[in-house]
């Protein structure tokens, strides 16, 4: 049987992304889509099952990738359930909901630039990545499909997911969801229909920009962990006098927050307020967070009487993470954040919106004030740089190597993140990008300079610079 060459760089740990374009320029496209329908309902049809659920996001390659990925899909014997324009989220419910299906594949390219999108796949209720991922390209290169002829229907799932999430204010009192004052930024991407949907059924005043899907992205990128494209949004709360605002990644499973201030919340700073709500109800309960968060979260977090618990960054990695220890609650400093208490466990940008309203009501204070009264060290930003795919988790393994031999205090379950007397610091390979990722955070200024220093010390000593 003939088989198809997936190129293996777009076979990354937790999904599948690439540039869309013929090669030399890209490495995505309707033969790769194709072959990884047929190594997917491949492996589907192994586990017994025969129907998988597809949606994708507004990016202009997005229909291209899912007629080639539905092809494969069907030409390996499962039937498909297409939901159009979704977010990821919204597939993540159906697949769940939805007793005749197996498993699924959204189609996006999340937070990534206009030309690149990729897959986010599920199976069987649960992530479908590392291993799992690299077995669609074996399976691809061998040729080793199964063959039918699966059917394809349509199914609309927005109005059920939309109902499904109500659920989260159900014990708030009506007078006081009427008195919030929201604002709302789909960035052009696959949340503005379910943001329309959503707010139409919410109480209170808001106000929405940018719901129109337009893979162009022609106000802003929709990556709401770049202040830049939270001008819009700051505006918006700054005009309306707005209690928050909420911006969404391109497939609205990350979410960005604006305080009543005009200041930006980070993820870890978001986590903090949710795990005080959560761990009122959950007494003891486990919380994670990724690597890169503040060790202003963990502490906070065990002070509330909660167990903390750091672990690698990723999706698909935190929600396994999540199944395995039982924990109730995670968020990533990108804004993906997971509640496992009365929601599904996987990451959804709306929910997450509706329970940040929860929190304030339930815990009576505003964003703005719980950011007031959190403790403020003096960290960098994300620092993201280009390493090459062949080189980047290399670099991270020398690095780690030679603090191992200089005895120093290190966690190690992704990258390494090094605790000195001035605070930490972060060195990690990311798993979507050629990139390598960096962050320090200190009490002082001068410490976080002597904690940026090491990191470009250890970057030099492996022929490498920011």
């Amino acid at each position: 049987m003939q088989g198809y060459r997936i190129d293996p760089t777009i076979l990354r740990e937790y999904d599948i992304r690439g540039v869309v374009g013929e090669k030399p320029g890209g490495n995505l496209g309707a033969g790769d889509a194709r072959a990884i329908g047929r190594s997917f309902a491949t492996l589907v049809r192994a586990q017994g099952g025969g129907k998988v659920v597809v949606g994708r996001d507004g990016r202009l390659s997005s229909p291209m990738l899912e007629a080639a990925l539905v092809e494969g899909l069907t030409a390996s014997g499962v039937d498909v359930v297409r939901i159009g324009i979704s977010s990821s989220p919204m597939l993540y419910f159906a697949e769940l909901s939805a007793e005749d299906v197996q498993g699924g594949i959204q189609i996006t390219g999340s937070h990534n630039p206009a030309d690149q999108n990729g897959f986010k796949m599920v199976m069987a209720g649960r992530p479908f990545y590392g291993a799992a991922i690299q077995r669609l390209g074996e399976l691809a290169a061998a040729g080793e499909w199964s063959r039918g002829a699966g059917r394809v229907e349509d199914r609309s799932v927005i109005d059920a997911y939309v109902e499904g999430m109500l659920g989260a204010l159900a014990d708030l009192p009506a007078d006081r969801l009427a008195a919030l004052k929201i604002g709302w930024d789909a960035g052009n991407g696959a949340a503005g229909p379910v943001l329309e949907r959503l707010t139409a059924r919410l109480p209170g005043e808001h106000h929405l920009l940018h719901t129109d899907v337009d893979g162009t992205f022609p106000n802003h990128h929709p990556d709401p962990s770049e202040e830049a494209n939270l001008a819009d949004l700051r505006a918006l709360v700054a005009a309306k006098k707005l209690d928050f605002g909420v911006a969404f990644d391109g497939d609205a499973d990350r979410i960005g927050v604006i305080d009543g201030q005009g200041r930006a919340l980070a993820g870890d700073q978001l986590l903090l307020i949710y795990a005080e709500d959560v761990l009122r109800k959950n007494p003891g309960a486990r919380v994670i967070a990724d690597v890169k968060a503040s060790r202003v979260l963990f502490d906070r977090v065990a002070a509330l009487g909660g167990v903390p618990d750091m672990w690698k960054t990723g999706h698909a990695l935190i929600k396994s993470r999540m199944k395995q220890t039982g924990a109730v609650l995670a968020g990533e400093m990108t804004g993906h954040m997971f509640f496992a208490d009365d929601y599904h466990g996987f990451d959804d940008a709306f929910y997450a919106a509706l329970r940040l309203m929860a929190a304030t009501l339930r815990l009576d204070r505003s964003v703005a004030e719980f950011h007031d009264a959190m403790p403020q060290p003096v960290s960098t930003p994300e620092l993201r740089f280009a390493v090459g795919e062949s080189r980047k988790f290399a670099a991270v393994e020398e690095v780690r190597g030679r603090l191992a031999e200089a005895g120093a205090e290190v966690v190690a379950v992704d990258g390494v993140r090094v605790t000195t007397a001035d605070g930490w610091w972060l060195l990690r390979a990311s798993n979507t990008q050629a990139m390598l990722v960096a962050r320090a955070e200190s009490e002082t200024p001068e410490g976080l300079a002597r904690l940026v220093g090491e990191i470009d010390r250890q970057l030099a000593a492996s022929g490498l610079s920011r």
